[in-house]
């Protein structure tokens, strides 16, 4: 399986905006240097408020996972006053209302859509206010605002529509790890029940014959009418091939299907995240446990594409003295928050281990992800 990431668009945006917020400093330091422009009242209240833009955005953009929701959302607040003194104060240079659409884009990400739409009209108006400031006429100031709407509105609508299909995209990957997880346990069972009905058979038909077989010469022996012994040898041969059909029908019931192949049907079924099965030797289930099994990292993998958005999950399958097995699952996705409220898939994944009499323990991993462990005697 490749080891190939997909780039997340989210990022490649993220770093497109925040170069472009860095881009739009130089011209305002070339022309305040040259003193071809200056932005209203003392120069270094801009670069403060530059300064306190580009913190909110590394800190609430790409540290929002950190530092949490309400500490981001303070943050993008700040941004929104940050970008207004930013376009307000250097009303002299008109390329800074682009500040405005940075932060309306990123407002997305964190906000609902009534208060982006706010936003959207807060800093149409700023747009329009700092073209009267810089002596432009009213229609300009007009034309100006309609610009940065629909400026603003473009963004908005194509991240909206970038995070819906990254939803859709997760939802279809849940959704085909349930699928193959669905088709892997039916495949196990089909195969089982073929099992059983070779078993069957064997019993019935062959078993019968030998056993009628080894009765008939069990008559003649006592008959006396192979004196030879031949009969005696047939019935020796009879008796053996009936404990071997006996054996073989026990395997064939007995039989544990193949966990490993069972799990890498499931990984490799996959699109994302990227799944990684080792299963150590020695590790032995029967039909009950494997399902269990496939159904719990079914659930696994579902969590990590719904809840973690990870890339990449590791799935170990280990033996557990006085027999069982333990099943480890990790994942490289964001990691649960600082109170993990157990879902239905962590509770049906307590469930299947408590069937067996197992246990199921979760929690963050290091240095970032979710970890599972489940252990069935």
């Amino acid at each position: 399986m490749s080891d190939v990431r997909r780039i997340d668009p989210n990022v490649v945006a993220g770093l497109i905006m925040s170069v472009l917020c860095g881009v739009l400093a130089v011209p305002v330091a070339l022309e305040q240097a040259a003193g071809a422009a200056s932005p209203l009242g003392p120069p270094w209240l801009w670069w403060v408020a530059y300064a306190a833009f580009l913190v909110a955005l590394v800190v609430g953009g790409w540290l929002d996972e950190v530092v949490g929701v309400t500490a981001t959302r303070a943050l993008l607040a700040l941004m929104v006053v940050a970008a207004a003194a930013l376009v307000l104060i250097g009303a002299p240079f008109g390329w800074l209302p682009i500040f405005l659409v940075v932060t309306a884009a990123i407002s997305t990400y964190h906000l609902p859509g009534r208060v982006t739409a706010a936003i959207v009209v807060v800093n149409v108006g700023v747009a329009a206010v700092a073209t009267l400031i810089a002596g432009d006429s009213v229609q300009v100031a007009a034309v100006t605002g309609a610009i940065y709407l629909l400026l603003q509105s473009a963004s908005v609508l194509l991240l909206v529509t970038l995070h819906r299909e990254e939803a859709s995209r997760r939802r279809l990957a849940a959704a085909h790890a349930e699928l193959a997880a669905a088709g892997a346990a039916l495949a196990e069972t089909s195969r089982t029940q073929e099992r059983l009905r070779i078993s069957r058979e064997l019993h019935d038909l062959v078993g019968h014959q030998l056993t009628a077989l080894a009765l008939e010469l069990e008559i003649a022996t006592h008959t006396g009418a192979d004196p030879g012994g031949h009969v005696a040898r047939a019935r020796t041969l009879a008796g053996d091939l009936l404990t071997d059909v006996r054996t073989t029908v026990g395997q064939l019931r007995g039989r544990a299907p193949d966990l490993a192949a069972t799990l890498e049907r499931i990984a490799g079924q996959l699109p994302r995240p990227v799944v990684h099965v080792y299963v150590a030797d020695g590790v032995a289930a029967d039909e009950e446990r494997t399902l269990a099994v496939v159904r719990c990292v079914q659930e696994i993998l579902t969590n990590a594409i719904r809840h973690c958005d990870a890339d990449t999950v590791w799935i170990d399958l280990s033996p557990v003295p006085g027999g069982g097995l333990r099943l480890s699952a990790r994942d490289d996705g964001r990691g649960p928050a600082a109170d993990v409220v157990p879902g239905n898939g962590l509770r049906g994944l307590a469930e299947r281990a408590e069937a067996f009499g197992g246990s199921v323990d979760w929690g963050p991993a290091a240095p970032r992800g979710f970890v599972v462990t489940a252990v069935l005697p």
